[in-house]
């Protein structure tokens, strides 16, 4: 795959797919669609032991949802949920998969984009790496496993402060609290990511899918309390109360390059003034 919104470079035992969907880099519908097109492209090779994920974008990531989509939506109250949503699902479906994932993030991935990398097996940043749940300020939730990953990394009370803030969290504090790996220069963080890459290929594929499956039984299933999300996101979206919210987000240059890139949280608090 040499063109599109996911491009993908291999060697043997390793794919590097670049993302590349610009002008925003959003998590919307065009980058789930190349991402349910390429998953069982990864999924057939037998050999195929690591993906590193990274940014054609030299400011975001993945940017966050597509809050004008969002706001577009009107779910019918008391819809049942049984399943995970669409792009929760195919997280799970990712961090499930028998090789492993590596994200470079070299900017900022908030919202979904943070949700994506969280949903990845292991993490590099950069110095500029910034990310962050900014969903309950704009009326819903995290509801594409972010709410569910991050009380299983960071415990309850940490999760709870990061989520009901929708704070940014930068490059140092993410190494702390062990969501990033390691942070390394822009120069070099492609070469250490490979280099990461090229030592895990060198384990055989079985092993290398049998101590992800383990790990996982170890830590208990996701299914449930992503079931549980998207019926949480479900519900907050059918009362309708995050409209006005998001319409004030997008109003204080909410989902801009610009604005997003140099003043986050002046938005976050433009969103939220009476």
């Amino acid at each position: 795959m040499a063109a599109g919104v996911l491009q993908v470079e291999r060697e043997p035992g390793i794919a590097v797919v670049t993302i590349d969907s610009p002008p925003l880099h959003l998590v919307d519908g065009p980058f789930l669609g190349a991402l349910l097109q390429l998953l069982p492209e990864l999924e057939a090779d037998g050999e195929l032991r690591v993906v590193v994920f990274r940014s054609a974008d030299p400011d975001f990531f993945l940017m966050h949802g597509d809050v004008e989509a969002l706001v577009a939506i009107a779910p019918t109250p008391g819809t049942a949920v049984t399943e995970p949503n669409l792009a929760a699902a195919t997280f799970e479906r990712m961090h499930r998969a028998r090789f492993v994932t590596i994200g470079v993030l070299d900017g900022a991935a908030r919202g979904g984009g943070c949700e994506f990398l969280s949903a990845l097996d292991l993490r590099l940043g950069t110095p500029r790496a910034v990310i962050g749940q900014p969903e309950v300020p704009v009326g819903i939730l995290p509801g594409a496993g972010g709410t569910v990953r991050w009380a299983r990394s960071v415990g309850r009370a940490k999760a709870l402060e990061l989520l009901l803030t929708g704070r940014d969290v930068n490059a140092d504090e993410a190494r702390e609290l062990g969501w990033l790996l390691a942070i390394h220069e822009p120069a070099a963080i492609d070469a250490v990511a490979l280099e990461l890459a090229r030592s895990i290929a060198r384990m055989t594929p079985a092993a290398v899918a049998a101590v992800k499956q383990v790990v996982d039984v170890a830590l208990g299933s996701n299914h449930d309390a992503l079931v549980a999300e998207s019926a949480a996101l479900m519900s907050l979206m059918a009362a309708r109360n995050h409209v006005e919210p998001m319409r004030r987000f997008l109003a204080a240059g909410g989902q801009t390059r610009d604005a997003e890139r140099d003043g986050f949280a002046a938005i976050i608090d433009r969103t939220l003034a009476p």
